[in-house]
């Protein structure tokens, strides 16, 4: 009977780890599965209509028991929101799965809204973010048990990852991420996520100007185009051909790279299947036979067919290296006047299309065409060029900050998990040791009794006394055992605890003016220097500017925060309808920094019980108020100090007025206008498998 017992035991400790199988497809599961789809296809019904119907599925799945299936549901609702285009819809249900996924303990339903809401950024051209919110899927599929599909996952958002730095033009950040992609690929065999790791891998290269090397990922891309059985494949052939042409190129190899490029544009199905890809080729054919110093005017001729097949087509994006090649050409054959005219031109579309490679090499050319001006384009070049390689070191070392939180996360679940399984070992191994002890003890006192079982009174009576022995000697090691406890408790955490108490009594006693102005001072000197360290950090570049993601919940922790080292009650408002993140880059780090101006003279000068930041938005213009119930100040007497001239600088850099409406006695209240400015959506480019390109 006692085994019987003992196995009982071990079936429910192994049973702990089982998971309940998933039920059949339910009625309202189908029901859920018919309204979003309906959402989804009926382009014909009115958009409310559709809307509803992701209403009606959101109100069904959150009746679903199971966590898994109610997840699965409510990640297809989101999905359909992004589908209808109703950012805010989306993001109300992707944050809602992320943290119903958390709570759950579903890494993969986590880690697939992160990549969602990571896609939806990168849409719009929020690139950052998306960065962000790729790395915060990676940490989640990390956590997976590992199988091939884990691992694709995890390659998939590396990939991702390596695109955007690639992007941003962290290159070692990106081949670091590609590079553990395609280990991922090759041990699972995905030829298509081969060719793509190989492909960006060379693109990445090119950016480090290591031709040698970008040549060889892309001859290797090359190889596996075969393996593929892609319908796309005589495109995917055009793209890897160009590519190795580019590399031909940008190595100085010109004659390689006009033969590459001629045979190119002698396909006669590229110039209607892909025009695009048809204007690059003649572009960096005409510059590879300027370079071979042949024929000039078939150069010229090409290129200006490059440049008519870009305005047929809006091709806009090229038309800056078409105008500084063909500049080039025209220099060549000695018609300098036209040469600066088409590079002014060229100068004109760099900057229109934010094109700072050949912005600069604009700028370059005409250096040496335009002598009378040299100086002006020098200095603008020179110019220019810091401001990119200041932006560059900026969003490397942003990346390197993400990359390092979130390992030391991995690291630290990593030491979470072993501890919690040693304990887990340890707590079985007791659990055992115990009931074989009482097995033990049990047939041991089982048997004295059928030993002296045909004694009369005597022999029960020492039976009794043996048992009362045996359980007082357990009763004894228990106090001995609880005694030691005692005293390591006592001698070790208890006396360091102490420690602590009589320390920070000690400081507490003293309570004299200069003790306490001493102490005050300190913490003063300590939250200024804290101030100065993160304005430094956030202004040493513009790149901060354009990277200013997340922006309410900044200034949640940083009304909090004063909040919390002030003692003042402070709340913070603002409309939730409104996109926030999506204000233009100076909007958000000015109203930032007039928030946390204006909290800190409230500290420092208002002697306030209460203050309040609230933000508005109403027919396109962007209202903040930050108020307080202090003693106010005269705002027609005497100078402004420099914090009320930062406030109106920063006002004006973002074309609004800031009024600051205060008296003795009346607390303070600034208010800031200014037109609201958002970052516009932008073409969507592939998470992975998309078709990259060099701009050869």
């Amino acid at each position: 009977m006692k085994n019987k017992y003992i196995i009982l035991v071990l079936l429910l400790l192994c049973a702990c780890g089982k998971q309940v199988t998933d039920a059949p497809i339910s009625k309202e599961s189908e029901q859920i599965n018919a309204w979003i789809d309906a959402s989804r296809d009926s382009t014909h019904l009115p958009l409310a209509t559709r809307r509803g119907f992701l209403t009606q599925s959101t109100d069904l799945a959150y009746g679903i028991a199971n966590d898994t299936i109610q997840l699965d549901h409510l990640s297809r609702i989101s999905l359909a929101y992004k589908r209808l285009e109703d950012s805010l819809g989306f993001r109300k249900m992707n944050q809602r799965v992320i943290e119903l996924a958390r709570k759950a303990i579903l890494h993969k339903a986590e880690g697939e809204s992160y990549w969602d809401l990571a896609s939806f950024y990168k849409s719009y051209g929020i690139m950052d973010s998306a960065y962000y919110h790729y790395r915060n899927a990676y940490k989640s599929f990390n956590l997976l048990p590992v199988d091939s599909t884990s691992m694709s996952l995890r390659g998939r958002i590396l990939y991702s990852m390596g695109d955007i730095q690639d992007h941003f033009k962290d290159y070692l950040g990106a081949e670091i991420s590609a590079t553990e992609a395609l280990r991922i690929f090759e041990e699972l065999g995905d030829y298509r996520r081969i060719y793509n790791c190989n492909n960006l891998l060379g693109i990445v290269a090119s950016g480090m100007n290591n031709q040698k090397k970008s040549l060889e990922y892309y001859q290797r891309a090359g190889s596996y185009i075969k393996k593929l059985n892609s319908a796309n494949e005589v495109g995917l052939i055009w793209q890897n051909k160009n590519n190795i042409a580019y590399a031909y190129l940008e190595n100085g190899d010109y004659l390689k790279s006009e033969k590459a490029y001629l045979e190119l544009s002698q396909d006669s199905s590229l110039k209607h299947e892909n025009p695009v890809l048809y204007s690059k080729v003649l572009t960096s054919k005409a510059y590879s036979i300027l370079k071979t110093g042949k024929n000039i005017s078939n150069a010229q001729k090409a290129i200006l067919n490059a440049i008519s097949i870009n305005d047929s087509i809006g091709f806009s994006e090229d038309q800056a290296r078409a105008n500084q090649y063909y500049a080039e050409i025209l220099a060549a054959g000695g018609d300098s006047l036209s040469a600066i005219k088409v590079a002014k031109n060229g100068l004109v579309l760099a900057i229109e299309n934010s094109n700072s490679l050949h912005h600069l090499e604009l700028l370059r050319l005409l250096t040496t065409l335009d002598v009378k001006n040299a100086v002006t384009y020098s200095n603008e070049y020179y110019a220019l060029n810091e401001n990119i390689q200041e932006e560059e070191r900026a969003t490397r070392d942003k990346f390197a900050r993400i990359r390092l939180e979130t390992d030391e996360v991995i690291q630290r679940n990593e030491a979470l998990t072993r501890g919690k399984l040693i304990w887990t070992l340890v707590a079985i191994g007791l659990l055992l040791a115990a009931i074989a002890l009482y097995i033990i003890f049990t047939q041991r006192a089982s048997n004295n009794k059928l030993k002296f079982e045909q004694k009369q009174q005597e022999a029960n009576k020492e039976i009794y006394n043996l048992m009362l022995s045996q359980r007082g000697k357990f009763e004894e090691g228990k106090k001995l055992e609880k005694k030691r406890v005692s005293e390591e408790l006592h001698d070790s955490v208890l006396g360091d605890l102490l420690s602590i108490r009589m320390f920070m009594g000690a400081l507490n006693e003293q309570s004299d003016e200069s003790a306490v102005e001493q102490r005050a001072l300190m913490i003063e000197k300590l939250r200024e220097v804290e101030e100065e360290i993160r304005t430094i950090s956030h202004e040493m570049n513009k790149a901060s500017y354009e990277k200013f993601y997340n922006f309410i919940v900044s200034l949640e922790e940083l009304v909090e925060t004063i909040e919390a080292s002030s003692g003042i009650e402070c709340s913070f408002t603002y409309d939730d309808d409104v996109e926030w993140d999506a204000l233009d880059g100076d909007i958000k780090i000015n109203s930032y920094r007039i928030v946390q101006e204006s909290l800190k003279n409230s500290v420092k000068h208002a002697q306030c019980k209460q203050a309040l930041v609230d933000f508005k938005l109403s027919e396109g213009i962007l209202t903040l108020t930050v108020q307080d119930d202090g003693v106010g100040f005269d705002v027609n007497k005497g100078r402004n100090g420099i914090g009320l001239r930062n406030l109106t600088s920063r006002a004006d850099k973002m074309n609004g007025t800031l009024h600051v409406d205060s008296g003795k006695g009346n607390g303070t209240t600034i208010t800031v206008q200014m037109p609201a400015k958002y970052v516009g959506p932008q073409n969507p480019s592939g998470m992975e498998g998309q078709m990259q390109m060099q701009n050869a």
